[in-house]
């Protein structure tokens, strides 16, 4: 599988958020209405707030009721952006990170299932068999949809590690 680790800073996510089903296979209604729920304010301060990669809108899944190994129960789901100012308001929930090592698996095909193929492998093979753990049992992503192909999309999965002793 391509990856790239990358050192990271703490940092905060600041967005929306909301519990919603784990689900691993198709589109997540849940999340879909969580996205559709984001009002201008809000979008508004989530670009002021933005100062550190990935310039990305991003998808973060944490708190889960099964730590992500079963579909079942739910999870906290948050959309928004990554950013080192302490400038938040109450219209935003936020997630706060400590400084992490991260592995970042590019990811290109058919939309949802190339991104949700690579989580699986991600879990299932490349952990199993990297010189690296979880940190933490959290991930975010990003998705950039091509406009030119139906359902296609460029993606990237970051997640939190730390080296196998």
């Amino acid at each position: 599988m391509e990856y790239k680790i990358i050192e990271k800073p703490a940092f905060t996510f600041a967005g929306v958020s909301k519990r919603v089903p784990l689900q691993f296979e198709g589109v997540n209604n849940a999340i879909l209405e969580l996205a559709q729920s984001i009002t201008p304010e809000q979008k508004e301060e989530m670009h002021r707030l933005q100062n550190i990669e990935p310039y990305e809108i991003v998808n973060v899944s944490y708190e889960s009721d099964t730590d992500f190994l079963e579909e079942a129960g739910e999870l906290t789901h948050l959309i928004g952006v990554l950013t080192t100012k302490d400038d938040i308001s109450s219209n935003l929930d936020t997630f706060a990170v400590k400084s992490h090592t991260w592995a970042v698996f590019p990811n290109e095909g058919s939309f949802p299932f190339t991104l949700q193929d690579t989580m699986a492998r991600i879990y299932s093979e490349w952990l199993m068999t990297s010189d690296y753990k979880l940190a933490e049992s959290f991930s975010f992503s990003f998705t950039k949809m091509d406009e030119a192909k139906p359902n296609y999309a460029y993606s990237e999965i970051w997640i939190p590690v730390i080296k196998k002793e």
